[in-house]
């Protein structure tokens, strides 16, 4: 073999190498695109499944308003329950609903000063931390008056960045806002208030111990009492309001038009949402009810929650 043609077979051999390594290279860089094509795929899967999900959760939850409504509609205004559950299977999921009077929990636009000061000592504040709770959310929702206000110049002298709304809460959540309430303690309060009940007095019928704790006067001895003859005679108001003595101005034997209703949705494939709604009920006119506030998403599958 002469010199010229050795140097050719070296190219050429070069030359085949290279055109080898490129096609490895692009086999791989190909391998790589189809293996993120695939994790989108996937990804955009489930996120329309997930999508599809809540949807039919809404369309759900909504059937479960509609029948509430129904119910307490049925019942007439006098009669209407303060509280109910019942299920019903629609598509591929299974609802059980639950729907109980906002009137049970203490309205922090309408309560009066001693009802929110007992709620809090119920929850295990002192009796003088409680008056100051008490205070402090009064003087937040009240309009501030002409000229210097005590409870504005109060917030402005604590650095807090902001003033009292001087009006109605819009949310119960707002209550973390108030002034020199600890956390913790508004974290305790939050399952027994509420800015929807639109009344000063609670609904003991279907109140929940530390509210009926709450009531001025309420001792451990007459709680237990009225306890006990409210789970002999729930529904016999007649028999329970006169055990309340004094405490009776705080409290009413009325449903109102306020609900919360809790629908937990279990759908067939394992997936479940909840959703806790607060609606009005209306008497008359095109539409039954109307939703004042709607929280939902709690995502989980049946083996995490037991379902």
């Amino acid at each position: 073999m002469n010199a010229s043609k050795f140097i050719l077979k070296l190219q050429r051999t070069d030359a085949d190498g290279f055109i080898l390594i490129a096609v490895l290279w692009i086999l791989g860089a190909l391998s790589v695109l189809a293996s993120i094509y695939a994790v989108y795929v996937i990804n955009t899967a489930s996120a329309f499944a997930a999508y599809d999900n809540h949807l039919k959760t809404e369309a759900l939850v909504s059937a479960a308003l509609e029948l509430t409504a129904y119910r307490q509609q049925t019942a007439g205004s006098q009669a209407r329950p303060p509280h109910g559950q019942f299920k019903f299977r629609l598509g591929e999921a299974n609802v059980a609903v639950e729907f109980r009077s906002e009137a049970a929990r203490i309205d922090l636009n309408k309560a009066p000063k001693e009802l929110l000061a007992g709620l809090f000592v119920s929850l295990g504040a002192s009796p003088d931390e409680a008056n100051l709770y008490g205070d402090r959310i009064v003087g937040w929702r009240t309009p501030p008056s002409k000229g210097v206000d005590s409870e504005t110049s109060a917030y402005q002298f604590a650095n807090l960045g902001y003033q009292p709304r001087g009006a109605a809460f819009p949310h119960a959540n707002e209550l973390s806002l108030v002034r020199d309430l600890p956390a913790p303690l508004v974290e305790r309060a939050l399952p027994f208030v509420t800015v929807y009940s639109g009344r000063p007095q609670v609904n003991v019928l279907d109140a929940r111990p530390e509210v009926i704790a709450a009531l001025p006067g309420m001792t451990a001895d007459l709680l237990n009492t009225f306890l006990a003859q409210r789970q002999a005679a729930p529904e016999n108001a007649d028999a329970l309001l006169p055990l309340l003595k004094d405490a009776q101005q705080y409290v009413t034997a009325e449903a109102g038009k306020t609900f919360r209703v809790t629908a937990r949705v279990a759908f067939d494939n394992g997936h479940s949402e909840n959703a806790d709604v607060v609606v009005l009920l209306f008497d008359d006119g095109d539409q039954p009810y109307a939703v004042l506030a709607w929280r939902d998403g709690f995502d989980q599958t049946i083996a995490d929650n037991g379902l």
